[in-house]
């Protein structure tokens, strides 16, 4: 491989630290709590129920912690198993905030068609406060002009369809090298023992976003800013994945109970230092009239506002911060979903069989897959919603929050309210997708169904105003991974594991991982 075995024996345990769920938060908070409780009761004020507004139904909680003890480490799963109870809409105390969460495509429909703007904000959470970075964040800015901004320079700069179709050999030469990478370690372990595969996933996807965002190989051995760049960003996405005590009750947040805040401060901090240098840079190697690398950083710093409703130039903060926010929302999220794919193809070896067999007929033997192919492979397409559907990277999607108070199906929707769109809910809703919890790709072969914002049962990237700005980048970039990996290699289970007894369990963080990662084995197609 094209670094060193310590680096990436150390890259590899950031990985996983990255992938890890702590469930430390619910002990400690109920040691915690139960022990203050003549403190916290002077806060019940904020318990006092709304006599004149009808909320939807919902589990009574307990005093205080609400219903926090109540959801346990896999809140998804458990909100899902409420549904039958409450319905589609259920009412959560979550300590000292009000949150809302959404569980059918029924309710998730009325909610981006009719009260999308309702519901425009977005819930802060304590790590994302830290060096403002929440300001600077196109998935976090507060809803007006500056993320208006944002969002044109991702989807009408940065994405649009010609500039996407012009960075395919970026991504088509990231790809080989993750293709390398695998075949020279399979070369090196023992026979029937599997790889990991998601972390050659990540690692791929981390050096593409430095080619596309800055144009360099952050995984080059030789490069200190980019291995430092690395585990300030391996932290950065370890810290933002824990659930958080000062958020559900604010008035703890000077005690950082968790250290939380302080670990986000000095990996954030590293991190911002590090983009303000490549920057920096990039300013010194770009005299007026020199021709541009036309990267997504030069599109950043040629941006010209009209100064009025929209700033100027993008200042140096919001520019780091960006920066950061493209290897944030591109790295896990890719890696997972094919985790994921790779998984349910093992798991249903018919369907692994069928997508070889149309990779062969439109690929051929001796040909790479290229992006050019995506609409030509349908199966692998009905794989990949599949696998979305299934598996959303962030089942709860970014939590919104109501702007105003709003009547939403019924009921009477505090301002500030949270709410929960639980995707991973609306892909398992017995109401609209028959036979739900089998994974079946042909239930989307002749169907219109997508996950680009109009059909909401799909939406594992979301919906509405707010919903990810890159996806089209998203869509080409995990056809191609999936497909190069299933056309280049056969897959099989590591020895200890079969199809029958493979681990499905999840692990919530950042993304929403397999608990226990996918170890395969891959065979170089004798073709």
């Amino acid at each position: 491989m094209s670094f060193r075995r310590d680096q990436q024996g150390l890259k590899e345990n950031f990985i996983l630290e990255v992938m890890e769920f702590s469930s430390d938060f619910f002990l400690l908070s109920s040691i915690f709590f139960f022990s203050s409780a003549l403190l916290l009761f002077l806060h019940r004020r904020i318990f006092k129920p709304s006599l004149n507004r009808r909320l939807p139904p919902g589990p009574l909680g307990w005093p205080i912690l609400g219903n926090m003890l109540d959801l346990g480490t896999m809140p998804h799963r458990t909100l899902f198993g409420l549904r039958p109870k409450y319905g589609d809409v259920i009412w959560l105390r979550l300590g000292s905030m009000n949150s809302m969460a959404i569980l059918s495509a029924k309710a998730a429909t009325e909610f981006f068609k009719n009260h999308d703007l309702s519901f425009a904000e977005r819930t802060i959470t304590e790590t994302m406060r830290v060096h403002d970075y929440h300001k600077g964040s196109l998935a976090l800015a507060p809803y007006g002009s500056y993320w208006r901004v944002l969002r044109r320079l991702v989807t009408v700069d940065m994405l649009v369809h010609k500039r996407i179709n012009d960075t395919a050999i970026i991504r088509r030469k990231c790809v080989d090298n993750m293709l390398l990478w695998i075949e020279e370690e399979a070369c090196k372990l023992e026979a029937k023992c599997g790889l990991h595969v998601a972390r050659f996933v990540f690692l791929m996807t981390f050096n593409l976003l430095g080619n596309l965002m800055l144009s360099q190989d952050l995984l080059d051995p030789q490069s200190k800013d980019g291995s430092e760049f690395f585990t300030a960003m391996m932290g950065l996405m370890e810290w933002s994945g824990y659930a958080n005590m000062s958020d559900y009750f604010p008035w703890l947040r000077w005690l950082d109970l968790q250290g939380l805040r302080r670990n986000m401060e000095r990996d954030l901090g590293k991190a911002l230092e590090i983009a303000s240098k490549f920057v920096k840079e990039r300013l010194m190697d770009r005299p007026v009239g020199a021709e541009k690398k036309k990267d997504f950083l030069d599109l950043l710093l040629e941006f010209e506002g009209n100064g009025i409703e929209e700033p100027a130039k993008i200042s140096d903060r919001d520019l780091n911060i960006f920066i950061l926010e493209i290897f944030m929302a591109g790295s896990e999220t890719t890696s997972s979903t094919t985790e994921w794919a790779l998984t349910e193809l093992l798991r249903n070896p018919d369907s692994m069989i069928k997508a070889k067999a149309e990779l062969m007929q439109v690929v051929g033997a001796k040909q790479k897959v290229e992006e050019s192919d995506i609409d030509n492979l349908p199966y692998l397409q009905a794989i990949i919603k599949e696998t979305l559907r299934l598996h959303p990277p962030i089942p709860f999607l970014v939590p919104r929050k109501a702007i105003r108070d709003t009547d939403f199906m019924g009921f009477d929707i505090p301002k500030n309210t949270q709410v929960l769109v639980n995707a991973w809910a609306i892909g398992r809703d017995p109401d609209v997708w028959d036979d739900p919890l089998s994974f079946k790709p042909e239930r989307f072969i002749g169907s219109k169904i997508d996950y680009k914002g109009q059909h909401y049962e799909l939406i594992p990237f979301g919906a509405g105003r707010r919903m990810c700005a890159g996806v089209p980048l998203a869509h080409r970039v995990l056809h191609l991974i999936l497909g190069s990996l299933l056309h280049k290699f056969d897959w099989e289970l590591d020895g200890n594991v079969t199809r029958e007894t493979i681990d499905m369990k999840d692990r919530l963080g950042i993304t929403i991982r397999k608990k226990e990662p996918l170890l395969a084995v891959p065979k170089k197609c004798n073709v």
